[in-house]
């Protein structure tokens, strides 16, 4: 083997006995995160149902204030709301700063604002959610767990280059490159099944690990961003507009419901799921991030911005009108768990996590396979005379 390709050769296996394991950890909650809504879904689909009245559902001002004054010293943050008039609200509370954490989710009912229960699953998958990014490990995004887990993203990368440089053969075939050579025995069956996976699964884990590092470094985040989007705009001033006092709430409630209404008499008519960012002590617009009926794939998220104060639009933007690149900049997560390019290839890239272990496995039985036959090519050399004799 050539200098250059025993190096990588070392640097491939070296990685994979290391990194390797930490990344079929990090496929295996990859796959699980990757159908977390459908799951939950299922698991909340009693409560996610509600009885159908004459009257017309609470202003959302009011609704948020029922579900405040049950879950005391609690601060809703964001509303998902579908246009299903048997369907309930989704809850969301702000983060609890001297906690710090994230109280749990609940769902309500948009007539009466009653609490119907928590949101089951969601403190599972929030732990798995931890342990794919940062393995538990203490201190969170700020501790030794993101950067692990963003040196395991890079190793996937070379792992795709050097398992390319590594297969280059000398005869270029189809057969060669994506079909194994299941009938050969030994080491060479575990090589091939080894190597034409990761063929054949080598653009999905590029995806992967370039959208995954957007996590781990914010340096790479801005670079990603430039290269979608372009320089980042100047923050608009309309944006900060009808700034209130922490003090007055009425105007914040106001501006809510005036939203709303401008939302469902303009921009959203025809919504079928919307969420609705609230700001805190209106200091920021009202944000409202909806699908339509005839399009509620993850990649096709609208979202309109309304004035803090007055409830009045101050932008509106539509997938379907934006470039392609900020629409993958503006859903990074979904590029990363492959939902972005439709169901087909969420199942492939949930798959392809699911293979990680496997990858693992069949590495670390190469690496004691070659190991193994190195032991025995040891034991057959003849052993040479000492200098005494």
């Amino acid at each position: 083997m050539p200098p250059a390709r025993a190096i990588v050769f070392r640097l491939h296996w070296a990685l994979g006995l290391t990194a390797g394991l930490i990344l079929a950890v990090m496929g295996v909650t990859g796959a699980l995160l990757s159908y977390e809504e459908a799951l939950t879904n299922w698991a909340n689909s009693d409560r996610q149902v509600v009885q159908v009245r004459e009257m017309p559902p609470l202003a959302l001002s009011t609704l948020i204030g029922r579900i405040e004054e049950q879950e005391p010293g609690k601060r809703v943050a964001r509303l998902t709301l579908k246009g299903d008039p048997a369907a309930s609200v989704n809850v969301r509370f702000a983060r609890d700063k001297a906690a710090g954490g994230r109280p749990g989710s609940v769902f309500a009912d948009p007539y009466d604002g009653t609490i119907l229960g928590p949101v089951r699953g969601e403190a599972t998958f929030a732990t798995i959610l931890d342990f794919h990014r940062f393995l538990l490990l203490p201190g969170e995004g700020g501790g030794w767990g993101r950067q692990i887990t963003g040196a395991c993203a890079i190793a996937l990368l070379f792992f795709v280059v050097s398992g390319m440089v590594l297969r280059w053969p000398k005869v270029h075939r189809v057969r060669i490159w994506l079909r194994p050579s299941l009938s050969r025995p030994g080491r060479a069956w575990w090589w091939s099944l080894h190597a034409v996976a990761g063929t054949w699964l080598l653009p999905i884990y590029g995806v992967i690990a370039l959208s995954g590092l957007t996590w781990s470094y914010d340096g790479f985040k801005d670079v990603t961003n430039r290269l979608l989007v372009g320089p980042p705009a100047e923050t608009m001033k309309a944006s900060r507009k009808g700034v209130r006092s922490p003090g007055d709430p009425s105007s914040g409630a106001a501006s809510i419901d005036a939203a709303w209404n401008a939302f469902r008499t303009g921009e959203g008519p025809d919504y079928a799921r919307a969420l609705i960012l609230l700001p805190e002590d209106g200091r920021a617009p009202v944000r409202i991030r909806w699908f339509t009926r005839d399009d509620d794939r993850p990649a096709a998220r609208n979202e309109a911005r309304y004035d803090g104060s007055t409830g009045a639009l101050i932008s509106a933007e539509r997938a379907a009108n934006q470039p392609l690149g900020k629409r993958i900049a503006g859903n990074m997560l979904e590029v990363h768990r492959g939902r972005f390019f439709g169901p087909v290839f969420a199942l492939l890239f949930c798959l392809a996590a699911l293979a990680m272990p496997g990858f693992a496995a069949t590495g670390l039985v190469l690496y004691l396979l070659r190991r193994k036959a190195a032991g025995r090519r040891t034991a057959r050399q003849p052993m040479l005379p000492s200098a005494a004799e």
